[in-house]
């Protein structure tokens, strides 16, 4: 049911659990990157008037005169053209005549448009000089700034806000200076900033925790080691003290234990103990984490993430009735407070697979069929095209898939893929062939399509069709393995060229050499040839790696032919165990005359 599940990642869940407001996870505190609207304004303008807004920008009465009107028309008019250099250059300098910071800031916008850095900052020092209170032209000054890392500059800026913000919202603005500071390629020079900012202000936890941040960034971990522990010595009960810690310490189990710890002083801390639940799923401590999130949904009943999360976590425990209850209780939740940054497109999957697993085809097929327009519906609609078929519903399935176009050739490519599949599974191989072979007439150098054509061809015993889509595959991707292997194998089955079978199923093993069916190819080509020990050897080599049906049809046959017949018995009685309507095995019980 694990792999079955794979369409639903546990990283699906880590993100959802990210998702929380507030939260500031370990990968979070590092990784993210704060817009510069981000930073802090200066003064909340919900209720200023236009006037007022006019008045603290210091904009200018500017007369609209014919001329003036006619190069603004003319410069946005070249710009939607495609002429963002004359548009630029005349907004740019109807800034400077008219002392007007908008029409900087419009230049700055057809600079940002056209992807010109350097002229977008220089637009952008114009607005900042022409309306020096203007909060939104310096979010913009940082974020070029910081982008071309230009960090003397911006070290004045950063220095300013510091000395002018409350006291009690000094600590809050120094994480997001580091968070801002992320932007910045170079990572010690940034954080030689960021202690030349925190110097003043050590007597803050926030202080440590900003340069504790910023040293993990540039690779200091006994640094930023150091200043987190200092930061939760300060304030024991800090959460993300907690969580910068356990982001810098690099062994990931004495990064759990630190977190354990805080959680047994401090059991009320939500963000911190999803933190831990979180890295318990990363080391693959799934009942571990569940019992976690299983305490976070006892303080919170009704939290959508921690319902998901334990959906997951539960099915990965194949506890798929409690997986059920968790889905079911999330996407009643979901439908009664929609929320559009929330998908209950991935909930309805993991619930359709338990119901598949279950053998419950219609219930799995309920599940998809609520999947809406988004990420997950083409692929949806592939599965349940696959899942009628199952049920004996064939030609609902391919009405189905004729109506899914695709919007890439990859959807267009996977519908023909599917569509074959169906036909195959139905034992309709001509059918199977036929659809294949106009797909590759369509996309006649997709790899994908060619293999899984070469292989109806083997089946339909089309031997030229499959060779010359064989040869088109290598031709086209030299490295592809399972091409010389596919044909190597197919000319060895049938007693054909074998010193040519056995040279490419060589070449398909330099390029794996411990690919459990390259290896059962080579041992198959020795058999052929009557190298029997050397067959031998290989495909016990290859049933070590892998213990697959076909290779223990393969290995009994060499075995019976050596005379070990009730070692050859033993492994084609395993071979049925695990397939019991495997083709290969019975016909090579009839053409031995075996009987199990």
């Amino acid at each position: 049911m694990k792999i079955a599940l794979a369409i639903v990642t546990l990283s699906t869940m880590l993100s959802a659990c990210a998702g929380l407001p507030g939260v500031t996870s370990p990968a979070y505190a590092v990784t993210a990157e704060a817009p510069p609207a981000a930073f802090i304004a200066a003064t909340p303008e919900d209720d200023e008037t236009a006037a007022e807004k006019r008045a603290n920008e210091g904009l200018p009465s500017v007369e609209l005169t014919e001329e003036l009107m006619f190069k603004i028309l003319t410069a946005e008019i070249s710009f939607q053209r495609g002429g963002w250099q004359p548009a630029y250059a005349s907004m740019l300098a109807s800034a400077k005549e008219t002392a007007d910071p908008r029409l900087a800031r419009r230049a700055a916008e057809m600079a940002i448009g056209a992807k010109q850095p350097d002229e977008a900052l220089a637009a952008i020092r114009l607005w900042r000089a022409l309306a020096p209170t203007s909060e939104e032209a310096t979010q913009y000054y940082l974020g070029l700034i910081l982008i071309g890392d230009d960090l003397a500059e911006v070290q004045e800026v950063f220095e300013q806000r510091l000395r002018d913000v409350r006291p009690q919202s000094r600590g809050i603005l120094l994480l997001q200076i580091q968070r801002l500071l992320l932007r910045v390629k170079d990572k010690k020079a940034a954080f030689v900033i960021m202690e030349k900012l925190s110097a003043p202000y050590l007597d803050l936890p926030e202080a440590h925790i900003a340069l504790a941040q910023a040293a993990f960034a540039s690779n200091d971990s006994v640094r930023a080691r150091a200043e987190a522990v200092t930061a939760l010595n300060a304030r024991p009960n800090s959460d993300i003290a907690a969580l910068t810690l356990a982001q810098v310490i690099t062994d990931k189990d004495e990064a759990l234990q630190s977190l354990k710890a805080f959680l047994k002083a401090n059991p009320a801390s939500r963000e911190v103990r999803i933190a831990y639940g979180r890295m318990l799923v990363e080391q693959n401590q799934y009942a571990k984490a569940r019992v976690e999130f299983e305490t976070l949904l006892t303080a919170q009943p009704d939290d959508l993430t921690t319902l998901f999360a334990l959906g997951i976590l539960s099915t990965q425990t194949s506890d798929f009735k409690q997986a059920e209850k968790y889905l079911t209780t999330y996407l009643k939740l979901l439908a009664e407070q929609p929320d559009s940054a929330r998908d209950p497109a991935q909930a309805l999957l993991v619930l359709s697979q338990i119901a598949e697993e279950r053998k419950d085809i219609d219930g799995a097929l309920i599940y998809l069929a609520q999947i809406g327009p988004g990420e997950a519906y083409f692929g949806a609609q592939l599965k349940r095209a696959q899942l009628m078929a199952q049920g004996g519903q064939l030609a609902s399935a391919r009405q189905l898939l004729a109506t899914l176009s695709g919007d890439s050739e990859r959807e267009q490519i996977l519908v023909i893929q599917t569509d074959a599949q169906i036909l195959r599974d139905a034992n309709l191989q001509q059918q199977s062939f036929q659809v294949l072979e106009t797909g590759t007439r369509r996309f006649p150098e997709n790899i994908d399509l060619l293999y899984d054509f070469a292989m109806a061809a083997e089946k339909s015993n089309v031997l030229d069709k499959m060779e010359t889509a064989l040869r088109t595959v290598i031709k086209l991707a030299p490295d592809n393995q399972h091409a010389y292997n596919a044909l190597g194998y197919s000319l060895a089955e049938r007693n054909l060229r074998l010193p040519e079978a056995a040279k490419l199923v060589e070449q398909a093993l330099k390029l794996a050499p411990n690919d459990p069916f390259i290896l059962d190819s080579m041992g198959w080509v020795q058999y052929r040839q009557g190298k029997l020990q050397e067959a031998e050897d290989l495909l016990r080599r290859a049933y070590t790696l892998r213990q697959d049906a076909e290779i223990a049809v393969h290995l009994g046959e060499v075995l019976w032919v050596r005379g070990q017949k009730s070692d050859a018995q033993k492994f084609w009685r395993d071979a049925r165990t695990k397939d019991p309507k495997n083709d290969s095995l019975k016909s090579t019980l009839a053409r031995l005359q075996v009987q199990l």
